[in-house]
C-alpha cells in the first residue's frame, strides 16, 4: 500500500497568502514524479497556525527518490531566493493500512 508524508508547516498570519502564492505557482512541480499519487495543501480554519501538505507516494523510495532530486532542486537557495514563509517544519510519516472511496451509483 502507499505511503503518506504529511509536511506540517508553521505558518504566520500575515504569511498565510504568500505561502498559498507559493504553492499555487510551483506549476506541478511534483505531478511528474516517478510514485507520486496525491497532494493537498491544507489551510487550518481554527485553533492552529499550521498549514498541512499532505503528499501520497507509491513507497517510500519514490518519496525519497524526489526529495533528492526534483525537490531537492526547487528549494535550491539561489541569490534571489526569497525567504520561506513558514517559521518551522516537521514531517510526519504513514503508511496506509486502509482506505475506502466513495460509493459509485
Amino acid at each position: 500500500m502507499s505511503i503518506v508524508k504529511i509536511n506540517v508547516l508553521t505558518v504566520p498570519a500575515e504569511q498565510r497568502e504568500v505561502l498559498e502564492q507559493r504553492f499555487a505557482s510551483r506549476a506541478g512541480a511534483v505531478e511528474g514524479s516517478d510514485g507520486f499519487e496525491w497532494f493537498e495543501l491544507l489551510r487550518p480554519l481554527e485553533g492552529t497556525d499550521q498549514y498541512l501538505v499532505y503528499t501520497r507516494w507509491r513507497d517510500e523510495k519514490s518519496f525519497q527518490a524526489w526529495m533528492s532530486g526534483p525537490m531537492q532542486a526547487a528549494h535550491r537557495g539561489e541569490g534571489g531566493r526569497p525567504k520561506p514563509a513558514a517559521t518551522d517544519s516537521t514531517v510526519w510519516s504513514f503508511e496506509v493500512v486502509q482506505q475506502a472511496a466513495p460509493k459509485q451509483g
